[in-house]
């Protein structure tokens, strides 16, 4: 009898087969890693920096690029890798932006990239998130910490895309821009703290 059944049972159980895998993977999470690169049109890199104490100065640099890498949809697990050319500071001034270049700051000739590496992306609350990174700047690596606030994503023709506006500070003193000189009041024509501004924008590659 039995050899008469095992046949069919190998048939019935073969045609069945597909059917369960189906149900199995669909409790599986599949989510896939993304990539996603930094619109350069769309994204911005700004920083001010006290000048005379009485004032601020601005600049932003115009050439980087990154990418990021995550599968979560909040990006919860990002992988973050970004780097500036140095030499696209842009003040508004050609002539500071030469001394900018020089050895007093970032020694654009020796040191042409500062790069931040992400470490940890985690959610505070809501759309607010922590991202801590190492920050190369010169021949200094240093943890960074940002305060980022997730503006969700959007779809544009046939790309996804995702914005984010990042902000904190740095001791530019830390990453030997070292360039000091004291107003007659005594204190410093360029301040200490640089204040960072970045708005970015990204493209969901396929």
């Amino acid at each position: 009898m039995l050899s008469v059944l095992y046949p069919f049972k190998f048939k019935t159980m073969k045609k069945l087969l597909p059917f369960i895998l189906t149900i199995l993977l669909a409790n599986v999470d599949l989510t896939a890693q993304s990539t996603w690169v930094f619109d350069q049109a769309h994204t911005s890199v700004g920083f001010s920096i006290e000048h005379l104490v009485i004032s601020e100065t601005t600049g932003q640099f115009t050439s980087f690029e990154g990418t990021v890498e995550a599968s979560n949809e909040d990006f919860t697990d990002a992988q973050i890798n970004f780097s500036v050319d140095v030499s696209s500071i842009d003040t508004g001034n050609e002539r500071r932006d030469g001394h900018l270049k020089s050895d007093d700051f970032f020694n654009a000739e020796d040191f042409p990239k500062m790069t931040f590496k992400g470490t940890t992306f985690e959610k505070v609350e809501g759309n607010t998130y922590k991202l801590i990174g190492d920050l190369t700047i010169r021949d200094v690596t240093k943890s960074i910490e940002l305060e980022v606030i997730y503006k969700g994503t959007a779809q544009m023709g046939d790309t996804q895309k995702a914005g984010f506006k990042l902000t904190g500070s740095l001791n530019r003193f830390d990453y030997n821009l070292k360039w000091s000189q004291l107003t007659e009041a005594g204190g410093l024509v360029v301040g200490e703290e640089v204040t960072l501004t970045v708005n970015v924008e990204l493209n969901q590659q396929a």
